[in-house]
């Protein structure tokens, strides 16, 4: 683990911290790593160990970053970064914009190619993601930018994950977001899950902004897209459940960049040994960050883009009772072990009714989320 960190930065920074509104979990060092997701299901189901954090990638077949840490802090509500990161020493960051990948007039292409494939195969819906690549002078410790994400989230949402588990061209890589989108989460036999599609840009004008809400909750197109993550979630959680509540119809959720289309979904499990990790894995990835059906979208992706790695994959904890809380890996940034640079990603679903002008301007709003917490 040899993320760059300033030397003056406090003791109690921790190497994986997930903050939610309900509750906070950080922690610090490793007494072992695991980068494949079973044979952490296996240590924590066995009680070996008291809990496993880090981050799954997008590809299910790339190796996992899981760590089993050695100092656990939990907390009741939302973290407050330290003050060294607010105002103090810690809080200056220079960031530049160093690359587009794919350009403009390419990931227009490749969303124009896709409306073209949907069209023409069984494919209904593929998420496409474009990255914005930003260098750091001096070089950035990751934990300000978790600092800034934090406090500029709507819902107080932050996470770090140290990806240096997952092999040697990770080491001290750090990503880094502020995900509105629930994967899963456990609380004892309570599974609830809150999955986001169907997004627009929010706007200045507050009598404008409500609009665009409202006019998302009526799109026949996002309804659409949205159902495909809604059903994805009911067909895995059925089985595993004797209660599925499932509303008919998603609610209108807002982070201070976008409005989205959620449903909340809550369930009971038929066997409570069944772990968080667990059902993050079976799980993941939605339609909601791959398309549906998951195999053929997974393969255009990996066919049409340079690889997300940990992007629009899952960070979250998993504790020996088996009770853990999942994020999708959105709105986030891969941070290079030695601070100088980052990755952010933002993506959109691609349906036959797309239109590319609108997507694209859809992952220029959702790249807010980062840019503006970098000063970008």
């Amino acid at each position: 683990m040899s993320a760059h960190r300033d030397p003056a930065a406090p003791s109690t920074a921790p190497d994986f911290l997930l903050s939610r509104g309900h509750g906070s979990v950080r922690t610090q060092g490793a007494r072992e790593t695991f980068t494949d997701a079973w044979a952490a299901i296996d240590a924590l189901k066995s009680g070996r160990v008291p809990m496993v954090v880090g981050a799954l990638p997008f590809e299910r077949d790339k190796p996992a970053a899981l760590t089993v840490p050695e100092v656990i802090i939990r907390e009741d509500g939302p973290l407050e970064p330290h003050a060294y990161y607010r105002f103090g020493p810690g809080s200056q960051l220079h960031a530049e914009v160093a690359g587009l990948d794919p350009s403009p007039i390419e990931h227009l292409r490749r969303v124009n190619a896709a409306i073209n494939t949907i069209t023409n195969t069984v494919l209904e819906k593929v998420v496409l993601a474009r990255a914005v690549d930003i260098s750091f002078d001096p070089p950035v410790d990751p934990l300000l930018v978790a600092a800034r994400l934090i406090d500029n989230s709507h819902n107080k949402d932050g996470f770090i994950a140290d990806l240096s588990p997952a092999g040697p061209s990770f080491e001290g890589h750090m990503l880094v977001g502020s995900s509105p989108e629930v994967l899963i989460k456990r609380q004892g036999s309570t599974v609830s899950a809150y999955p986001l599609a169907g997004s627009a840009p929010r706007l200045s004008d507050p009598s404008r902004d409500s609009a665009q809400g409202r006019t998302l909750l009526a799109s026949a197109k996002n309804l659409s897209e949205h159902s495909y993550v809604v059903n994805h979630l009911r067909t895995v959680l059925s089985p595993l459940c004797s209660t599925l509540d499932i509303s008919d119809v998603p609610e209108l959720t807002k982070t201070n960049e976008m409005w989205h289309l959620a449903t909340p979904i809550v369930g009971t499990l038929k066997d409570s040994g069944i772990s968080a990790l667990e059902l993050a894995t079976l799980t993941h990835p939605t339609p909601a960050v791959c398309g549906t059906p998951t195999d053929a979208a997974e393969a255009l992706i990996a066919s049409a883009e340079s690889p997300r790695n940990f992007y629009a994959g899952a960070v979250g904890w998993c504790d020996s009772t088996g009770d853990g809380e999942y994020m999708v890996a959105i709105r986030c940034a891969e941070v290079s072990g030695d601070g100088t640079w980052a990755r952010a990603w933002a993506g959109g679903g691609i349906v036959e009714s797309s239109d590319a002008q609108e997507e694209f301007d859809e992952t220029t709003a959702k790249l807010q989320t980062i840019m503006r917490s970098l000063g970008l």
